[in-house]
């Protein structure tokens, strides 16, 4: 009989990448992957150390699956793990492996050696833990490469992540992220070309390039890719297919007006950049540590939209970020008003040990972050109706990623909407031109 295993991933499109990555290698060694609320002899959960929330979700399924069978092998991977591995390894002994992100690659032969009783060349589940502390510790020095994809989808044959880039040197105050992955270390184009070429001929009509921070891509010290994300991009373009290209984030810390401009021009770029704000005042941003101001970002998104009228923008917003006064949040709700985001991710600022800012003083309490929470969330709401209305009426190119009942299709425009469709305006995995409809 097959063993069993589930996946349980948070957080970022990388996390996604890599989890696909993994569950390919478990299948090429016989094992069975299953929904994370199927019966399984492994559980792993491929975590994220963002926010609060997020560590508590990790702790929550290992928990949860420990109850439904209390034989199975359980182990966290990932930026949790990397960063408050020895913490961890203390407070919930039922976890089996610990090992933080650069250990991921391991985790096929650790699970099947655990499973096999522990042989020699694996590291038993106390050793795992030891090393994910010691992972913790060095993170930033870590300078390890980023792995080779396996050609994995981000949702059936239609889209497929294509992971350029891993780390990030930005560090943000209220960040953990570098401490968890690590410096910057740019992918080499020749890999990234030929899993891209892979994607294709695989049939896959949209390939999603993500990373930690994605324009950074070679700008790493000592990096060979010296042409940069907008080099990358065209030469991907230029491979044989009918296929679009999508950017996963695209931080303003990193690229100015000129620079989005000349990404935007690519060809075969899908219009829709996913430009994370933080905050839409300029005394906060500062206090993040944030490498722009308002005036900075909305020139952005001017020479987006002079590009494309309709270009889509979606971003990140925190809430709550030590010392913002509703003076500062209105700011946030100013920036969402006149951007008409296309959509909008809104976070309560979590404290994370180890960071710049959850030393700070005056801290926001959590009522007011939720409360300024609704309130954003409601404004991203109308911002984003208000978005899809200016495009109504006007020509999209849409990819058609699946059937829907009573006769309808999923699809996403070029500029990241997400729309239905009559199921003959084509199959799926099909690019067509259509009339955007609300």
């Amino acid at each position: 009989m097959k063993r069993r295993i589930a996946f349980y991933t948070l957080g970022c499109k990388v996390n996604q990448y890599e989890t696909q990555k993994l569950e390919a290698r478990f299948r090429a060694l016989g094992y069975e992957v299953v929904g994370e609320a199927a019966a399984a002899d492994v559980y792993v959960v491929n975590s994220c150390t963002v926010t609060g929330m997020a560590d508590r979700k990790s702790r929550n399924f290992l928990r949860r699956a420990k109850r439904n069978n209390p034989d199975a092998l359980l182990a966290l991977i990932g930026c949790y793990a990397q960063t408050d591995g020895a913490r961890l390894a203390a407070q919930m002994p039922e976890i089996d492996l610990l090992l933080g992100t650069a250990e991921k690659d391991s985790l096929p032969a650790r699970v099947t050696a655990l499973l096999d009783g522990g042989a020699p060349g694996a590291a038993p589940a106390s050793e795992a833990r030891g090393a994910g502390a010691e992972a913790a510790a060095g993170a930033a020095e870590n300078e390890s490469t980023v792995d080779a994809g396996d050609g994995l989808p981000a949702g059936g044959r239609t889209r497929a992540y294509l992971k350029i880039e891993d780390g990030c040197d930005r560090f943000c105050a209220y960040c953990v992220i570098p401490y968890a992955r690590g410096p910057v270390r740019s992918r080499p184009e020749a890999e990234i070309l030929a899993e891209a070429q892979d994607l294709l001929a695989a049939g896959y009509k949209e390939l999603i390039l993500t990373g930690i921070n994605t324009a950074l891509y070679g700008q790493d010290a000592g990096s060979a890719q010296t042409g940069g994300l907008a080099d990358l991009v065209r030469k991907i373009a230029a491979l044989d297919g009918d296929f679009r290209i999508r950017l996963g984030s695209v931080e303003p810390t990193v690229i100015d007006a000129a620079h989005a401009a000349e990404l935007a021009a690519a060809p075969k770029l899908c219009p829709h950049f996913h430009l994370s704000l933080q905050s839409g005042s300029d005394r906060i941003l500062a206090a993040m540590g944030r490498r722009y101001r308002m005036a900075e970002y909305q020139k952005i998104v001017a020479a987006l939209r002079r590009i494309d009228q309709d270009f889509g923008i979606s971003t990140d917003i925190i809430v709550g970020f030590p010392g913002e006064t509703e003076a500062d949040f209105a700011e946030s709700l100013r920036a969402v008003e006149e951007t008409d985001f296309a959509y909008i991710h809104v976070f309560k600022y979590s404290k994370r040990p180890g960071t710049r800012a959850a030393a700070m003083p005056d801290q926001v309490p959590e009522q007011v972050k939720s409360e300024r929470s609704r309130r954003l969330l409601l404004a991203g709401e109308k911002a984003a109706a208000a978005f899809r209305a200016r495009c109504a009426g006007k020509p999209r190119q849409a990819l058609i990623l699946r059937p829907l009942p009573a006769g309808r299709c999923e699809a996403i425009t070029d500029n990241g909407l997400s729309i239905t469709l009559p199921q003959e305006a084509g199959s799926e995995n099909t690019l067509i031109s259509t009339i955007f409809s609300l």
